[in-house]
C-alpha cells in the first residue's frame, strides 16, 4: 500500500514539470522509508533538485515508540545503542514517578503516575484510564483543581504487591513534610471492573495502610473508596475492617452509589452518600447469584430491544431479536452489529474471559452460547470445558484460524485477545474470510501505521474493526463501558447495545459509525455518548445534529474538562486523550453538543439523572413502552470466588507445609526465595527448610553441603552408576538413566544412613556400652550398619570419612555437642581390634553427625528428630547427592557418544543343566 498516484499528483503539483519524474521517484522511496521506521510525522523542508539529484536540507520525523519492537534495530543510533524516548512533554520526571513507571515497565498492567502539587491535600488513586479522567474531572469541576496533587491510575489487574508498591508511594508523598492544618483526603476509586480482582488489589492498599498508619493519623487522612467489579464484595469488607483496626477514617461504597458522589463528599461539597442495601446494577451475576433471585430494583423493562455487556461483546436479550438483521447503511456497513443468535470465535488462550461471556449469555436468556469455538496457534486441535450455567459443555479449540471458520460457518464475530505484537498479523489474516461482520481487537498501543492499514483492509471489504477492552454504549474508554452500563441500568430499562471503540489515536471505528447505525434501528428509542478531550471526532456528532442526520435524543459528555484547571501538561488515559487545540478541550466539544441539541448534563455527576430525565420524558410521549421486568436466572459462583468470599469450604486433596508458590514471591518453609539468596544460605540452607522446614545453624547447613559433595560419585563400578551408563549407552533419555541408577539404592547399596543412625541411636538410648552394642550385634548375627568397608582400613583410612569428622569434632566451627559421633568412634575402636577394615565408613559418619544435629542443635524436639529418622531423610542425602554423580556418567557417556552396552561372554559364568539331568529337566 504505497502512496497513490493522485496522492503523488497533488504533492508535486507546485514543481516543475522537468523536475516532477525525479522528485516523484524520490518521494515513493521515502514513503517507503516513511512506513519501514513506522514514523507518525515526516517533514523535509527544505528539499533541493540539482542536476537530477534530490538533496534533503532538513528533516524531521516522529517515531511512533508503539513500534519499537518492530524497528529496535533501525532506530539504534550512531553509537549502536537503542533510541530512548523523553518522559511526556519533556519535563523531568520526580524520584516517584520514575519508580512507578519502572514498575508499569515490569507488567502487564497499568501504573501512571503524576504529581502536580506535592502540598496538595486533595489525592486520587484510580484505577481506569477513563475512570481516573473522570475523577479528576469531577474534583475540578467542584473547586478543588488547586489543591488536586497527583493525576494516574492503576489498572489491567495489577498484583497485590504491585498495588502495594503503587499505593505505598503515593502515601509515603502525602505524608511528607509538615501536616495540612485542614488534613487531608485520598480518593481510592474506579469503574466497575471487568477483569481486575478488587479483592486481590485492595489487600495490597491495606498492606500500605498498615505500613504508614502512624504517618497517615499525623497528616489526618480521610480515605473514601467507590469500587465495583470482580470479588469487590470481599475487597470492601477487607478495607473496611482495615479503617476500624487501624482507627483510619474510610467511607466506603460499592457499585450502588454513583461513580463519582464520594468526590463531592470528599471535599466538603455535598453530605455522604445514602448506601442501599440492595445493589441495582447489572453485571454482578457473576458474584452474587442470590440477588438474581431475590429481584433487582430497576426501572421497568421497555419493549424494544435491551442488553448488556460486561465481557467485550454485546447481546440481545428482548424483543425482536430472533431474526437475524443484515441491512447497512449507505456506506455499508451493519445496522446491527450483534443479535440474539450471533455466533463467535474467540482467538486465544481466554479461559476467563469466554466463561464470562458464556455466563452473560445464560443470564440473557439466550438457548446457546455465544462462542462456539476458539484458536490459538500454538496449541493443537482440542476440547476446552466450560459451563453454560449449571450444566458443563465443550467448546473446540483450533490451532487454525482457517479451520476454525471452516468448521463454524455461522460464525459472524472474531474477538481477538492477540498481543499489540501479533494482533496486526491475526486481523489481516481474519479479514480474509467473508462471513466476518465484526473483529473486537482487546489490545492497545498497536503500531498507529498497522492500525491505519487495518481500517483501509476493513473499509475496502466492507466491515469494520472494533479495538476496544471492554464495550459498553458509545465510548472511548473501555474501562467505563461496565460503568455506563451501570448508570443506564439505574436510570432506564436498559442497555441495548454498546460499543467502547478504544482509546488510541486511530481506532478501527468512530462515534459517529455507531450513532448513525442507532438512528437507523428502530429498536434503539435515545442514544449516549462518551467522549474525551483530544482529537474532533465529536464535531462529526456536531455536524450530523445539525444536519438533522441525527434525530433521536442523545446525551453526551465529554470527560477531561479537568485539562482546562490543570496548568502542567499531563496525558489523560489514552493516547488521543490530549488537546492540541482549543476546540479539541473537552469544555469545547460540550458546549458544541449542546448547541447542536444534544443533551449535555453540567457534570459528570449529572450524567445519570440527565438520562433519567430524557428516558421519562419519552416513556410519558409513548415512544417507550415499559415492558414487565423479569429477574434473570441465578448462575452458579465459581469454586474459585465463593472460597475466597470466604462461603465455602472443602477438604483438600493435599496439604504442603514446606513451600508456598500462590503469592508475590516463592516460599521455601515461611520464608521467601530472596531473602535465602540475600542470605547466602546456600544449597544446604535450601535442604534445611524444604527437607526439615527448619533454618538450621550455620555449621549444619555447611555439613549438609559437605554431604552431598562426598557422596556425589565413586566411580563407574557401583552398581548405581553401572545401572546409569548401561541405560544412557542404550540411547535412553537423562531422566530414564537417572532413575535406572537410583533404584539400585537400597539396603545393598547406599541405603544404610537410615539403618545406621537408627542402630547406634537404639544403643545409645539403652544405655549399651560400645562393648555391649558390638556383642549384643554378635550374638543376634548382624552386622552393624555403619561399620566396615571393602577397600579401606584403620591403616589407609577414607579420606571422606578424615573429613567428616575432623568438620564434626571442630568445635570453633561445629558448635555443639557430638554425643552419638563420639559413641560411634569408640565402637569402630573395638570392631578395628578385631578387623582392620571394620572402620567408620561414609554411611555411619553421616549419619551419627546428623543424628547429633538433629539432637543437639536445640532445633528439633526428641520426637521430631525421631521421626525425621524413620521418614528416610537421612537416605534422602545419599540419593541426592548420587544423582549429581548418575547425572554426570549419562553426560560423560553422552558426549563420549559410546554405543549400545553388552556385557563380554568371558566375564559371565554359564551353568547350564548337563547330562541326564537336561533329559529330566526337558522331558
Amino acid at each position: 500500500m504505497g502512496i497513490t498516484d493522485s496522492e503523488l499528483a497533488t504533492l508535486l503539483g507546485p514543481l516543475e514539470a522537468s523536475k516532477k519524474p525525479i522528485v516523484g521517484e524520490f518521494m515513493r522511496r521515502l514513503y517507503e522509508v516513511y512506513k519501514a521506521n513506522h514514523f507518525t510525522y515526516l517533514e523535509i523542508n527544505p528539499l533541493v533538485v540539482v542536476k537530477n539529484k534530490v538533496y534533503i536540507l532538513d528533516l524531521a520525523a516522529k517515531l511512533d515508540e508503539t513500534a519499537l519492537f518492530l524497528c529496535s534495530e533501525q532506530w539504534k543510533t550512531r553509537d549502536n545503542e537503542q533510541v530512548t524516548f523523553p518522559a511526556p512533554f519533556g519535563r523531568d520526571l520526580s524520584s516517584e514517578e520514575k519508580y512507578i513507571a519502572e514498575l508499569d515497565a515490569k507488567t502487564g498492567a497499568s501504573l501512571k503516575l503524576t504529581i502536580l502539587n506535592r502540598k496538595g491535600r486533595i489525592w486520587t488513586m484510580v484505577a481506569g484510564g477513563g475512570a481516573s479522567v473522570v475523577f479528576t474531572d469531577t474534583v475540578c469541576d467542584l473547586g478543588g483543581a488547586g489543591e488536586l496533587a497527583n493525576y494516574g491510575e492503576y489498572s489491567g489487574d495489577p498484583s497485590e504487591s504491585q498495588t502495594f508498591e503503587y499505593a505505598k508511594t503515593i502515601l509515603t508523598i502525602m505524608t511528607d513534610g509538615t501536616p495540612h492544618p485542614e488534613g487531608k483526603v485520598l480518593i481510592i476509586g474506579g469503574s466497575i471492573a471487568n477483569f481486575t480482582n478488587v479483592a486481590g488489589t485492595f489487600k495490597g492498599i491495606v498492606r500500605a495502610f498498615e505500613t504508614l498508619i502512624d504517618k497517615i493519623r499525623e497528616h489526618k487522612i480521610t480515605v473514601y473508596v467507590r469500587r465495583g467489579g470482580p470479588n469487590y464484595q470481599e475487597g470492601l469488607r477487607k478495607i473496611k475492617e482495615a479503617g476500624i483496626k487501624l482507627d483510619l477514617p474510610i467511607h466506603v461504597y460499592g457499585p450502588d452509589t454513583h461513580m463519582t458522589a464520594v468526590v463531592g463528599a470528599a471535599l466538603g461539597k455535598s453530605p455522604l452518600p445514602e448506601c442501599t442495601t440492595a445493589p441495582k446494577t447489572t453485571g454482578q451475576f457473576l458474584l452474587t447469584p442470590e440477588r438474581n433471585t431475590a429481584g433487582t430494583v430497576r426501572a421497568p423493562s421497555t419493549s424494544s430491544l435491551s442488553a448488556l455487556d460486561t465481557d467485550k461483546k454485546s447481546v440481545l436479550t428482548n424483543g425482536e431479536i430472533g431474526r437475524k438483521i443484515e441491512a447497512r447503511l449507505p456506506n455499508g456497513q451493519l445496522v446491527s452489529l450483534f443479535e440474539k443468535n450471533t455466533k463467535a470465535i474467540v482467538w486465544g488462550q481466554q479461559l476467563k474471559a469466554i466463561q464470562g461471556m458464556l455466563d452473560f449469555d445464560f443470564v440473557c436468556g439466550r438457548e446457546q452460547p455465544s462462542v462456539v469455538a476458539s484458536t490459538y496457534p500454538y496449541t493443537g486441535d482440542n476440547k476446552q470445558k466450560y459451563y453454560f450455567g449449571q450444566k458443563e459443555i465443550l467448546l473446540p479449540a483450533y490451532q487454525s484460524l482457517e479451520n476454525a471458520f471452516k468448521k463454524h460457518p455461522e460464525a459472524t464475530v472474531m474477538v481477538t485477545f492477540a498481543s499489540l505484537r501479533s494482533v496486526y498479523e491475526t486481523v489481516l489474516e481474519a479479514l480474509n474470510f467473508p462471513q466476518l461482520q465484526v473483529i473486537a481487537i482487546i489490545a492497545e498501543g498497536v503500531p498507529e501505521n498497522q492500525t491505519r492499514k487495518l481500517i483501509r483492509v476493513a473499509n475496502e471489504k466492507a466491515s469494520k474493526l472494533y479495538r476496544p477492552g471492554s464495550v459498553a454504549y458509545v465510548s472511548r474508554s473501555g474501562g467505563m463501558s461496565n460503568e455506563l452500563n451501570n448508570i443506564i441500568a439505574h436510570n432506564t430499562d436498559g442497555v441495548f447495545e454498546g460499543v467502547a471503540i478504544g482509546g488510541d489515536r486511530y481506532p478501527g471505528s468512530t462515534y459517529t459509525d455507531h450513532i448513525l447505525r442507532y438512528e437507523n434501528d428502530e429498536r434503539v428509542k435515545m442514544m449516549v455518548l462518551l467522549g474525551e478531550v483530544g482529537g474532533e471526532e465529536e464535531y462529526k456528532i456536531v455536524t450530523a445534529l445539525k444536519e438533522k442526520k441525527i434525530t433521536k435524543p442523545l446525551v453526551a459528555w465529554c470527560i477531561g474538562t479537568c485539562a482546562d484547571y490543570i496548568t502542567s501538561e499531563v496525558q489523560f488515559g489514552h493516547a488521543g486523550a490530549s488537546a492540541n487545540a482549543t476546540s479539541e478541550t473537552a469544555a469545547s466539544k460540550n458546549s458544541a453538543l449542546k448547541s447542536a441539541g444534544a443533551y449535555v448534563p453540567a457534570s459528570f455527576d449529572d450524567f445519570g439523572k440527565v438520562i433519567r430525565t430524557v428516558y421519562e420524558d419519552l416513556v410519558t410521549k409513548g415512544v417507550i413502552v415499559p415492558g414487565e421486568e423479569r429477574p434473570p436466572p441465578p448462575v452458579p459462583m465459581d469454586y474459585a470466588w465463593a472460597r475466597e468470599l470466604g462461603l465455602i469450604r472443602k477438604p483438600a486433596s493435599f496439604m504442603t507445609s514446606i513451600c508456598d508458590e500462590r503469592g508475590e514471591e516463592l516460599m521455601y518453609a515461611g520464608m521467601p526465595i530472596s531473602r535465602v539468596l540475600e542470605e547466602e544460605m546456600g544449597v544446604g540452607g535450601v535442604l534445611s527448610l524444604l527437607w526439615f522446614q527448619k533454618r538450621l545453624p550455620s555449621y549444619a547447613n555447611k555439613f549438609i553441603e559437605i554431604c552431598l559433595m562426598i557422596t556425589a560419585d565413586h566411580g563407574p563400578a557401583v552398581s548405581g552408576a553401572h545401572n546409569t551408563i548401561v541405560c544412557a549407552r542404550a540411547g535412553k533419555d537423562l531422566v530414564s538413566s537417572l532413575v535406572s541408577g537410583l533404584l539400585t539404592i537400597g539396603p545393598r547399596f547406599g541405603g544404610a544412613l537410615d539403618g545406621a543412625a537408627q542402630m547406634f541411636s537404639d544403643a545409645f538410648d539403652k544405655g549399651l556400652s560400645p562393648m555391649q552394642f558390638v556383642n549384643e550385634q554378635r550374638r543376634l548375627g548382624k552386622f552393624i550398619l555403619g561399620i566396615g568397608h571393602r577397600v579401606k582400613s584403620i591403616n589407609n583410612p577414607d579420606k571422606r570419612v578424615e573429613i567428616l569428622k575432623s568438620f564434626a569434632l571442630d568445635k570453633t566451627i561445629f558448635k555443639q555437642e557430638t554425643p552419638l559421633l563420639d559413641y560411634a568412634l569408640k565402637v569402630e575402636q573395638i570392631t578395628t581390634s578385631k578387623k582392620p577394615n571394620l572402620i567408620l565408613n561414609v554411611d555411619g559418619a553421616i549419619a551419627t553427625i546428623f543424628v547429633d544435629i538433629l539432637r543437639e542443635s536445640g532445633l528439633f524436639t526428641p520426637q521430631e528428630a525421631r521421626e525425621t529418622i524413620e521418614i528416610g531423610a537421612l537416605n534422602g542425602l545419599f540419593v541426592l547427592g548420587r544423582s549429581m554423580g548418575f547425572i554426570g556418567h549419562y553426560l560423560d557417556q553422552s558426549r563420549l557418544k559410546q554405543g549400545l552396552y553388552r556385557h563380554p561372554w568371558d566375564d559371565i559364568t554359564y551353568v547350564l543343566p548337563e547330562g541326564e539331568e537336561f533329559g529330566r529337566f526337558s522331558g
